[in-house]
């Protein structure tokens, strides 16, 4: 195998006309470049250059070999000064893949903070939900997935590294006029200000709802909502499912059933014409970030993960 430096040498030697002189050019003695073009030689399996006395020639070989070598030498300097702006962050690009509602609330602030810190890093988005996403990251098409889990499903993530977020409490969401709407005494105070707000109600059963008519999410959701339902003694009857938060809370305030959504979606959302209720038991999701173990080492994805670390800490 012919190596960079042996071609370093190589070329000076063929600049300067000797071996003695490409020593003084390369700052090592006259022997240690006798040694390195003997080496060249026999990775090459043919003479490269012919000695004279003092002076040197190149060989038909060594012509062509000096000729290539330029290339390649400028190939490599151009691909080590980009190596090290991604290393040091002046450069680099980091694909991150998200669930819609984390894409509408922990991604923006993320990656604001990345492009303030770090310019030259470009981020691309795309969405999935789990487990599509983390199939994503480990089939190499994306470097950082956004996702959630639900509880008892902690061995899914084993060979990736997480990075936890934040704790996401299920909230129900039904109706302004509905029967549980005015739960708790003082229901609303201090929350729901603003023009198109959702009010929070009290504190209910979950199997106060058995008899509703559901509004469902996404896969992964909708299986966690009838788990939470059956473990309550009832299963729910999901009239609708949707993956569009906007449409959930279109279809509960327009009185065609209840629904359970995460705060964080609730965040992303304009909730009108509907209250939330904190329902018992509480159901939560963990957010995390996830990526390889090779990729966590790479600046930019490690620069990404800690911005997506603080915008969940806001």
């Amino acid at each position: 195998m012919i190596e960079a430096r042996h071609l370093r040498v190589l070329r000076t030697v063929a600049a300067t006309g000797s071996f003695s002189a490409a020593a003084r050019e390369l700052g090592c003695t006259q022997p240690a470049v006798s040694q390195q073009m003997k080496a060249l030689e026999a990775s090459a399996g043919t003479p490269l250059i012919v000695r004279t006395g003092r002076e040197t020639r190149l060989t038909e070989a060594g012509e062509v070999l000096v000729r290539h070598a330029t290339g390649i030498l400028a190939g490599l300097t151009a691909a080590e000064e980009e190596m090290a702006a991604i290393a040091g962050l002046r450069a680099g690009r980091v694909r991150l893949v998200s669930f819609p509602s984390g894409s509408s609330t922990l991604v923006p602030t993320a990656l604001a903070a990345l492009r303030a810190a770090h310019p030259g890093t470009r981020v691309s988005l795309v969405e999935a939900e789990p487990p599509a996403s983390a199939v994503m990251l480990r089939e190499g098409d994306c470097d950082v997935a956004l996702a959630f889990r639900y509880g008892g499903s902690a061995a899914e993530w084993d060979d990736l590294v997480v990075r936890p977020l934040l704790v996401d409490r299920l909230v129900g969401v039904v109706p302004e006029g509905h029967r549980l709407a005015g739960a708790s005494e003082g229901a609303g105070e201090g929350e729901g200000e603003g023009e198109g707000a959702s009010e929070r109600a009290g504190t209910v059963a979950i199997g106060e709802l058995a008899d509703e008519p559901w509004i469902a999410g996404c896969p992964r959701c909708r299986k966690q909502l009838v788990d939470a339902c059956e473990e309550s003694g009832f299963t729910p009857r999901i009239d609708f499912a949707t993956d569009d938060y906007p449409a959930v809370i279109g279809l509960v305030a327009a009185g065609l059933g209840v629904a359970m959504l995460p705060e964080l979606a609730l965040e992303a959302v304009r909730p009108r014409g509907v209250r939330t209720l904190t329902v018992e038991p509480s159901v939560h999701r963990e957010i995390v970030a996830l990526t390889l173990p090779d990729l966590a080492q790479v600046p930019a994805v490690a620069a990404t993960l800690d911005q997506l670390v603080l915008a969940a800490a806001r």
